[in-house]
This record gives C-alpha cells, sequence and structure tokens, in this order.
C-alpha cells in the first residue's frame, strides 16, 4: 500500500472508541497487580474518574474485577513514522489518524510523529500539518530524522535529499512546527552539526545524535553542546570497538544521554540489548518502535518518504539494496519481549516503554506512571504479557477482554 507524496488535508479529531459500559462513568479496576513508580502491587485498585486517575473512589463508581492481571501506564513512544498502512511522512490526515489509532489499540496512548528526510520545503509543509494535530492532542509533537544526517550511515533515507546540519535551516523547521517540534536527529559531526545542537537546546527541542559516522571524540563534543538522545543506539552508526570506540561508548557511559531501543528482535541481538539496558539503566532508555505504514497492518510493499518498502515476514527492508527499512513493532510486543525474552523486571520494562520517554518529552506530570492526578492513560496484560484492554483518557480504546 502507498500514499501519496504531499497528501493533505484539515486535522480533525480521531474517532474515540470508549467501552460503552464504562464511558463517562468513574470506574474501579480492582484485583490487579498493578505497576506503581514505587513497585508493583498485587491485589492492587486504581480509580478512574472522568479523564484521570483518582485518589477517592466515588460513591456511584462501577467496579470491574481484573484479577489476574496486570495494569501498567500506557506506552510512550518518540520515535514513529506510522502503522495501519499509513504514513506519518507522507499521507493524508485521515491516513495519520488510522496510524496513530493503530497503535492506540496496541497500547500506546502518546506517541511522537517521526518525519524521514524529505525536500526542506515538503518537510515544512508536513511539520504545519501535524502541528494541528499534536494542538488536538491526537500526537505530543514532531521528530524530524533526517535530512541532517550522514550519507555514511543513511539507512532508508535518500542520499540526494540529506543536507549538512545549517542552523538556518534547522531552525526552519522548528518554526514550521509552531511550538510542537520534540525532536530532531543529527549527525552532529556534521559541518554545522554543534551549532545546531545549540540552537534545538536554547529552542528547548531534542538534540538527538543518530544516523552518525561521528567518532568517540566528536560524539562528546555534541553531548557537551546539548545533545540529549542517541536515536537507535547500535543502529545506523559505527560498531563499538575496543580502539576506536565510537558513538556508542560515548552515549552509552554518559548519564545526560537517553538512548533509544528497538527491541524487536531484528534490529538488536539480546545481548547487545542488555549491555545498553543494564550499562544505561532503565531511567536512561526509551524503548521505541520506529514503526513504519506497515505495523499493525501486514506484508507487502510500501513507501516510506520516497523509497519503495518491502516487508516480509514483518521485516521491512528497501527494495533497492534490503537495508532495514523502520519496523512493524508494536510496543506491547516491545515490552513482552523486554519480559519473556530480554529478562527484564517488569518494572524495568514499564519504566523504559512509559516513565522514561515521559520524563524526555516533559510531559511526566501528566502522563508515563499510574499516579492519582494524572491521565488516566493505561495497559492492561494478561498474565502472559498479552494486551487485554487500553484505555486513553479515561476511555476505552480496547477492551477489557476478560474472557
Amino acid at each position: 500500500m502507498t500514499d501519496a507524496p504531499g497528501a493533505r488535508g484539515t486535522a480533525r479529531p480521531a474517532t474515540t472508541h470508549p467501552h460503552p459500559a464504562t464511558a463517562g462513568r468513574p470506574t474501579i479496576l480492582t484485583g490487579a497487580t498493578v505497576v506503581l513508580p514505587t513497585g508493583a502491587v498485587e491485589n492492587g485498585r486504581l480509580t478512574i474518574d472522568d479523564t484521570r486517575i483518582s485518589p477517592t473512589a466515588p460513591e456511584n463508581a462501577q467496579v470491574i474485577d481484573v484479577t489476574g492481571h496486570y495494569l501498567i501506564p500506557g506506552f510512550v513512544d518518540i520515535h514513529n513514522h506510522g502503522g495501519g498502512g499509513a504514513s506519518f511522512t507522507s499521507g493524508s490526515v485521515e491516513d495519520i489518524l488510522k496510524g496513530i489509532h493503530t497503535h492506540r489499540l496496541h497500547g500506546t496512548t502518546t506517541l511522537v510523529a517521526s518525519a524521514v528526510t524529505g525536500d526542506m520545503d515538503f518537510l515544512a509543509q508536513r511539520a504545519g500539518l501535524l502541528s494541528e494535530l499534536a494542538e488536538q492532542g491526537e500526537i505530543a509533537g514532531i521528530h524530524f530524522e533526517g535530512p541532517f544526517i550522514s550519507p555514511c550511515r543513511k539507512g532508508a533515507h535518500s542520499e540526494e535529499l540529506l543536507r549538512d546540519p545549517d542552523p538556518a535551516e534547522v531552525r526552519k523547521l522548528i518554526d514550521a512546527a509552531r511550538g510542537r517540534a520534540k525532536m530532531v536527529t543529527l549527525a552532529t559531526e556534521l559541518p554545522g552539526g554543534i551549532d545546531s545542537v545549540r540552537l534545538l537546546a536554547e529552542h528547548g527541542v531534542i538534540a538527538a545524535i543518530g544516523h552518525t559516522d561521528a567518532t568517540y571524540e566528536q560524539t562528546v563534543e555534541a553531548i557537551d553542546a546539548g545533545a540529549t538522545v542517541a536515536t537507535h543506539l547500535f543502529n545506523a552508526m559505527p560498531p563499538l570497538g575496543h580502539r576506536s570506540p565510537g558513538p556508542i561508548a560515548a552515549l552509552l557511559e554518559d548519564d545526560r544521554i537517553t538512548v533509544e531501543l528497538i527491541n524487536d528482535g531484528t534490529h538488536l541481538h539480546p545481548a547487545a540489548l542488555r549491555l545498553a539496558f543494564h550499562r544505561a539503566g532503565a531511567d536512561r532508555v526509551a524503548f521505541i518502535t520506529d514503526a513504519m505504514d506497515a505495523a499493525g497492518f501486514g506484508d507487502g510493499r510500501y513507501w516510506l518518504g520516497p523509497l519503495e518498502v518491502e516487508v516480509a515476514d514483518g521485516v521491512a527492508r528497501l527494495v533497492a539494496d534490503g537495508t532495514i527499512a523502520g519496523s512493524t513493532l508494536t510496543l506491547d510486543r516491545a515490552f513482552k519481549r523486554a519480559v519473556t525474552v530480554d529478562g527484564l523486571s517488569v518494572e524495568d520494562a514499564v519504566t523504559a516503554l512509559s516513565a522514561t520517554p515521559a520524563r524526555l518529552l516533559g510531559m511526566d506530570d501528566r502522563i508515563g506512571s499510574l499516579e492519582p492526578g494524572k491521565d488516566a492513560d493505561l495497559v492492561l496484560l494478561d498474565a502472559d504479557y498479552d494486551l487485554k484492554g487500553v484505555m486513553r483518557g479515561g476511555e476505552w480504546v480496547v477492551g477489557p477482554q476478560l474472557h
């Protein structure tokens, strides 16, 4: 399935799917293992009043028994290009909303829409469209992954559209996003890279080091200038070497850096993921999808920006040369894999999927944990860590499926 490049539309709210038995009525969820910032509480309960988590139970609240399940915060994805057959880079507004909803069905209640490399004027136009959806609360902001990246580590980006990170052009994209730009991925070793990092930091936009051919020393310089994120660590950067450690060592060892990890079993060997996780810790890891159109949709031919992609057995690769082209991952699968394959605790997986990315976005006063006063965004999992319910803003998007 393809998207029409440059498709435009008028932003509108996505269709919600509240569970008819609970919509608009205070609800108490009881009996589950509730994962809180302080740890997991067995046989716990959580009260939802309107759109928020409540510290008290209203008299008219209905009770839903979810014994044998886990209640965890809604997932926060800071790096996502689409899903459900729809692209955030080139799809219409209706396509974008479809992609957002696809990921909500898999537990992602907060999502940053990522754009891939494109012509500067086109990216500015897309920023304007996506900013409308951010203003309506459909997405948490915009991430520009390119065009300011290294041709040596371009991954699934069109080389002829790449450019050095000129601060003036970086500023053009920030301005086009009307205050909704959350992150820009840069190869900071390129001319203008360090000045662009400083510019982003001054404007409260995350400078992410990625698709880079930087040395260890160049990476340290970028971190000192204000970079705070490693875009999909290990991927699209020089490998870790014992004499030439490159960016990976610098990014892992610095407590100022949050590292993105794609936990789909394709982008990272479990040993590499565990190495990064245990060096950085849950508070510095953000599990992401880096999803493209095929997430939640299926195998076939797609477009990632101007490049054609073949998805086979759930793995996306460029038709031209076989380069991995994003993922078809959803965060419910990333969570289950983290616990059942990678050996992480439920609490650490929750931190990496919810609390850490929420804090990185500056939204941890509202999302990322199950605490009174925060948005009622939650995921219900069964004992096998399979998704059985999703609530966003106090409304059920999925479920609860208890039988």
